[in-house]
């Protein structure tokens, strides 16, 4: 079975920094075959029967010695996500990749924060995001996971394309 995970908060603003390299290697310590990388912001594409977040995140940590959340798709997984993206435009949309669907959904919250050239769009353990502005927007990935109580990581659609051709 092939699958893509996503790593949250590595190699950003210098924090829990991984090269690529280790990364790849720590996967293939966990008996992952074909493992490939893609930019070093914690994308992970490989083969794998019996897998899990939690293996994963327990390597990582022993290896690392930091806690990395980590979020699993299969194949098929990232093409319904590519294929639910509301959005035309690809070059202003994010996805926020979930742990789990969220069990409550504080729309009227999120409305109050959301500029009014920002969109969203909830779609079970993914929200796609149309933001003209990424850098300045309150409807990031700590805004979302503080008011949806799961854990995420967000991706641009490019790098969501990118991956999902990675494993076609």
């Amino acid at each position: 079975m092939i699958y893509i995970s996503l790593l949250r908060g590595i190699n950003v603003g210098g924090q829990k920094k991984v090269k690529s390299e280790d990364l790849k290697k720590t996967f293939e310590s966990l008996g992952f075959k074909n493992v490939r990388t893609y930019i070093q912001s914690g994308n992970v594409v490989f083969d794998c029967l019996n897998c899990s977040s939690n293996k994963i995140e327990n390597k990582l940590k022993e290896v690392f010695n930091f806690e990395v959340k980590v979020l699993i798709r299969t194949k098929e997984e990232f093409k319904k996500i590519i294929d639910n993206n509301p959005f035309k435009e690809k070059e202003r949309t994010y996805v926020i990749f979930l742990s789990e669907t969220p069990k409550n959904i504080p729309i009227d919250e999120i409305n109050k924060v959301k500029e009014k050239n920002e969109e969203f769009f909830i779609n079970s353990k993914e929200i796609y995001l149309l933001l003209p502005n990424y850098g300045r927007t309150k409807l990031n990935n700590n805004f979302f996971e503080g008011k949806l109580k799961v854990n995420g990581t967000t991706r641009n659609f490019n790098t969501v394309t990118k991956l999902f051709e990675m494993v076609s």
